[in-house]
């Protein structure tokens, strides 16, 4: 990590935590509900929810520190460097919640010859990698 003379959110590829990230907005386990068109009800683990949640406070957290810097007219290059920051804890976010529904949810839909999950994948990461 480098750093820097003022204080700015960093994300890095590993998602590792920082110290900083204790301004990270928290959610609670009922914030993370997950629905599915199908018949299956499949619950997460708290281990699960947990990382997810975890992931989102600390964009949360990083995407409040970016409109901080904004109000505070931090050098824009700066700013847009954090935004990407942002953008990649989002989309590794995402990864994990595609993961997990794979694993769990995609692998029980097609034991069960069950379409309309497989393509309701289809359109979320249509969705998700506009």
């Amino acid at each position: 990590m480098s750093t820097h003379e003022h204080s700015h959110p960093h994300t890095h590829e590993s998602d590792h935590s920082h110290p900083h990230d204790s301004d990270a907005v928290q959610t609670h386990e009922s914030d993370y509900t997950h629905t599915q068109p199908h018949s299956h009800h499949h619950t997460h683990s708290d281990e699960e929810k947990k990382a997810i949640q975890n992931r989102l406070s600390r964009a949360i957290g990083h995407l409040n520190k970016v409109k901080s810097m904004v109000e505070n007219d931090a050098d824009c290059s700066e700013v847009l460097i954090q935004l990407a920051a942002v953008r990649n804890a989002i989309n590794n976010t995402g990864k994990v919640v595609l993961k997990n529904h794979m694993n769990h949810c995609i692998v029980h839909a097609i034991e069960d010859g069950d379409t309309e999950t497989i393509e309701a994948l289809n359109h979320a990461i249509d969705q998700f990698m506009k």
